[in-house]
């Protein structure tokens, strides 16, 4: 993680890009590790649900200047749906998309690390979210 986030120089921004259930308390997690990430680095941050944002700041992230470094952070869905008619569930739909935002960001040499918190989401957030808080304590910052 230390490697990841000292790879934020002048001009970048960080993406956290959470495939994982959309409600406030993860919410709240994510903007805490965001606002870290900004408040250390001095870079602009964003945070985005998937896939809601494939169709818009995805293709940014993808097409745009290679001035993101994304953190992906994926998770097993506690509850999940068959898509009616079919063999599989929205779960696996999402997974699928997830790796394929994931594929092309490497294909096109975009600075990515994904996560993949298991089934314990709560869990694996809180674990990721002091991981964040380790790795931002460590970086030195050279003098401007």
């Amino acid at each position: 993680m230390k490697a990841h986030l000292s790879r934020l120089g002048a001009g970048d921004y960080f993406a956290v890009l959470g495939y994982i259930t959309m409600n406030p308390a993860n919410e709240k997690t994510l903007q805490t590790i965001r606002h870290a990430v900004r408040d250390k680095k001095r870079v602009a941050t964003v945070l985005g649900f998937g896939p809601r944002f494939l169709h818009s700041t995805g293709q940014a992230y993808k097409g745009g200047p290679n001035s993101g470094v994304f953190l992906q952070i994926t998770s097993d869905d506690a509850k999940d749906l068959p898509v009616p008619g079919q063999k599989y569930t929205f779960g696996i739909v999402k997974a699928a998309q997830a790796r394929g935002d994931f594929a092309v960001l490497a294909e096109r040499g975009r600075r990515a690390l994904r996560v993949h918190l298991g089934k314990n989401l709560k869990s694996g957030l809180a674990t990721l979210a002091k991981a964040v808080q380790k790795a931002i304590a460590q970086i030195i910052e050279p003098f401007l």
